[in-house]
């Protein structure tokens, strides 16, 4: 059987072939409103990423800043759930059949659905990866061998503060790519040092040979491009929430989308061209 997990696999491929390294925006699965979801995709696409991470709303969203949190609230006031999101993915799979898409969220709502009944819609709608905050690598086991059954990839947090004893728990279960939180807190905090992310990054690959993204903290070109020269991958969220969140915000549903999109392509268009110009320091694993 093809594995999902060939598309993270190629989309890292292609960004080392070119020389830089690849870039995954992250929105939240319904906002501004569900009806922009899939063509938002698509558009992040069209600016440049290589792969997408879909938040899929949850009320207690404990890893995410303020701004993730408003837009997880949004979603979940419009009604968007975890089975929407699958919905979602599948339709945004009708003309994208290379973008990988890594679902990011919490335990909770898989569990709701059930595991094994969520690992086959899961693979059905055509997602790629699942970066569930609260399945810690010692307790996925089971959950783990569902989704590689099918060809889904479980991706893992690493942070400042995980021990080598950690990184290596998350080496011998991880696929896809291994996603490291570049600050201590929540997502769009704080102060990026590059060489503090460097020698933290060096450490994590004597122990994990896929890929590494490092997302928290990246709001602009200059912070993108000084990533992008010591990790495989850009991962970028809050400030593409807030961009759209000021996009949108005065304006009456049915403009909504269009500003959303507008807005977040053009945006993650100037990310994308700061990677493109990053000279890369170091090779991808």
């Amino acid at each position: 059987m093809t594995s999902h997990n060939d598309r993270i696999a190629a989309a890292f491929a292609r960004a080392a072939g070119q020389g830089r390294a690849a870039l995954i925006p992250y929105i939240a699965a319904g906002d501004p409103s569900p009806a922009a979801t899939v063509p938002l995709m698509h558009e992040l696409v069209r600016a440049g990423a290589d792969v997408l991470e879909l938040g899929v709303p949850f009320s207690d969203p404990m890893a995410d800043g303020p701004v993730i949190q408003r837009a997880t609230e949004r979603a979940i006031a419009q009604g968007v759930g975890l089975a929407d999101v699958l919905d979602m993915v599948a339709g945004f799979r009708k003309q994208d059949s290379t973008t990988p898409v890594v679902f990011m969220g919490y335990a909770n709502p898989i569990e709701r659905m059930g595991q094994a009944r969520f690992a086959e819609r899961a693979a059905e709608a055509g997602v790629d990866g699942i970066l569930a905050v609260d399945y810690p690598p010692e307790e996925i086991g089971e959950f783990a061998g569902l989704l590689a059954a099918r060809g889904i990839a479980p991706i893992f947090l690493l942070a400042p503060t995980s021990s080598e004893a950690r990184i290596r728990a998350v080496a011998e279960v991880a696929r896809g790519y291994v996603y490291y939180v570049s600050l201590k807190g929540v997502t769009g905090a704080g102060h990026l040092d590059t060489a503090d992310v460097a020698r933290k990054l060096d450490v994590i690959r004597r122990h994990v040979s896929l890929p590494i993204g490092v997302g928290f903290g990246i709001r602009d070109a200059d912070s993108a491009r000084s990533i992008a020269r010591v990790a495989d991958a850009v991962v970028i969220g809050s400030k593409l929430i807030e961009t759209i969140e000021q996009a949108v915000a005065d304006l009456s549903p049915e403009r909504r989308t269009d500003a959303a999109v507008s807005a977040a392509g053009s945006w993650l268009a100037i990310i994308r061209q700061a990677l493109d110009t990053a000279r890369r320091e170091s090779t991808p694993a």
